[in-house]
């Protein structure tokens, strides 16, 4: 992987403005690239870009392959003749700074099956061979995607007129479909063969849609960075197609699950629920799966960050039923086998390890082993909870980066900058006030430059620090469930007092990839 000192924004698409009540990947999204180019950055961080479902998480997708479909824009839908303009002439009042995802989506579905279903009966020419080709090219995760979310439809509808909460796939659908018979395949597939066309033209809407706003990105200088959580969720079309790859019962369900240990936070650990890899079956079978899931992703972004990089090491393994965490054991993952496989069978690997937590020499020597650059969250290196503050151990504290590393304000799990400060003890704000050798009146701003001259190769920032938002802006609270990934910014927030002082850094701290890429 190519490494040349650089600098970006982490944002996810859903934040940008707009009449909608979610962000689209349509007029905002060019215009948050024309902002980054003012600001003389170079890289875009997004978050995953699958569909989400109960609780709105990214991290939490019915699919590895496909899009969002709540991020499909609508008014391209309008130009292409799939929607007519009185169709979104007047939206409801959604709220400019927060994502109402229940109202928007009872909102936004309907116009979108209702283009879905105008593109099948109208569409001709090179479109509908354009769609044609998508979905050839893309049958080997779409065909199972579509099939699973019609069935997913139907058996949601059912659980809610029975006020059942927690239908998934594994625990309510008839077996004959959780267990994907040949004669319910094909009956679902006849029964539900609208459902199923719409769902594609979804995705193709999506990735067409994507594929310009990249486009744009790529021919400005701008690389996007995308996201793999290493785990996926249990109800979703990858474990529902794949139960062989997955630590499953006959029935579908996990026999064991994952989590963290119990640490300096918990007491119990943290209980994720995810299934887990069957890791013997994915190596006898050349790790295909991760193969192309990684291959997907890079058609769609630069670089990708992979999430809970230490579990291609060692893995917490939980019990299923288990009530917390603290039953599990460390397992033993096969990662040097599996990126050695990737390697050969993709080249080079533009991987980015969240290496955060408790991390050991030998998640280290696998990160290191392929280049991967791990990271570094400035937010840490003053927490005394984090890292201990000011001590030779320390490797949060800029002193201490080194090249090969990302550095961050904190992520979307963390704080606004400015709301984090804000809860320091006195003795903390003491250490970063001496540490910066200046007082805190623009502590946020203080934080960006620290990253910014900070050795590590790149340097992101949350669009809400650039923007030095308090914790309302918040993106993610983990272990909460409810009010995340909702926030958005207005319009008026691309303004040339932020990105003229985000320009002046790429300068005084040498940020501009050109410069370095002329001096080869």
């Amino acid at each position: 992987m190519e490494l040349v000192r650089s600098s970006g924004i982490l944002l996810h698409p859903t934040s940008f403005p707009g009449p909608h009540g979610i962000g689209e990947l349509g007029e905002a999204a060019f215009r948050f690239i024309d902002y980054l180019v003012a600001a003389r950055q170079s890289l875009w961080q997004v978050l995953p870009l699958g569909p989400t479902g109960y609780g709105d998480s990214p991290y939490a997708s019915f699919s590895s392959f496909a899009g969002n479909p709540y991020l499909i824009d609508l008014q391209q839908l309008v130009q292409a003749g799939d929607l007519s303009p009185e169709d979104i002439a007047h939206p409801p009042a959604f709220s400019p700074d927060r994502i109402d995802y229940g109202w928007m989506i009872a909102w936004k579905v309907p116009l979108l099956v209702k283009a879905a279903r105008n593109f099948l009966r109208h569409a001709a020419g090179d479109r509908r061979a354009d769609f044609e080709a998508f979905c050839a090219e893309h049958a080997y995760w779409l065909d199972d995607y579509a099939l699973f979310m019609a069935v997913k439809e139907h058996y949601d509808r059912k659980a809610r007129e029975a006020n059942i909460f927690g239908a998934m796939w594994s625990n309510y659908w008839d077996k004959d479909i959780a267990l994907r018979q040949p004669a319910a395949m094909a009956r679902w597939q006849k029964e539900k063969a609208e459902e199923i066309a719409i769902r594609k033209v979804w995705q193709y809407y999506f990735f067409r849609q994507w594929t310009a706003v990249r486009q744009y990105a790529n021919e400005r200088g701008i690389k996007i960075i995308g996201d793999i959580p290493i785990f996926v969720a249990p109800d979703s079309v990858d474990v529902w197609a794949n139960r062989e790859l997955f630590h499953l019962d006959e029935n579908g369900q996990p026999t064991v699950v994952a989590g963290v240990p119990p640490d300096y936070f918990s007491e119990t650990g943290q209980l994720w629920g995810n299934p887990l890899y069957n890791w013997e079956a994915l190596q006898a079978r050349g790790f295909d799966w991760w193969i192309e899931r990684i291959r997907a992703t890079l058609r769609h972004v630069d670089i990708i960050r992979i999430d809970h990089f230490r579990g291609f090491e060692a893995y917490w393994e939980v019990p299923a039923g288990a009530k917390t965490a603290v039953e599990g054991r460390w397992v033993k993952a096969p990662g040097e086998a599996l990126f050695e496989t990737v390697q050969r069978a993709l080249g080079d690997l533009p991987i980015l390890a969240e290496d955060l937590g408790v991390i050991t020499p030998e998640v280290e020597a696998l990160r290191d082993r392929f280049g991967f650059p791990g990271m570094k969250i400035l937010q840490f290196a003053f927490d005394s909870k984090e890292a201990g503050g000011l001590n030779a151990t320390n490797k949060f504290l800029p002193h201490n980066h080194t090249f090969r590393s990302v550095v961050y304000t904190g992520t979307h799990d963390n704080d606004t900058t400015r709301g984090w400060y804000r809860e320091r003890t006195p003795e903390e704000k003491d250490l970063i006030r001496r540490y910066l050798a200046r007082p805190d009146h623009d502590i946020v701003w203080d934080f960006i430059r620290l990253v910014m001259s900070s050795v590590a190769v790149y340097a992101i920032i949350p669009f809400q620090d650039v923007l030095v938002l308090d914790s309302d802006a918040r993106m993610n609270r983990p272990a909460i469930l409810g009010g995340n990934w909702a926030w958005r910014y207005r319009a008026e927030a691309l303004n040339a007092w932020s990105y003229s002082r985000l320009a002046e850094m790429v300068d005084l701290y040498g940020r501009d990839p050109a410069l370095w890429q002329k001096k080869g």
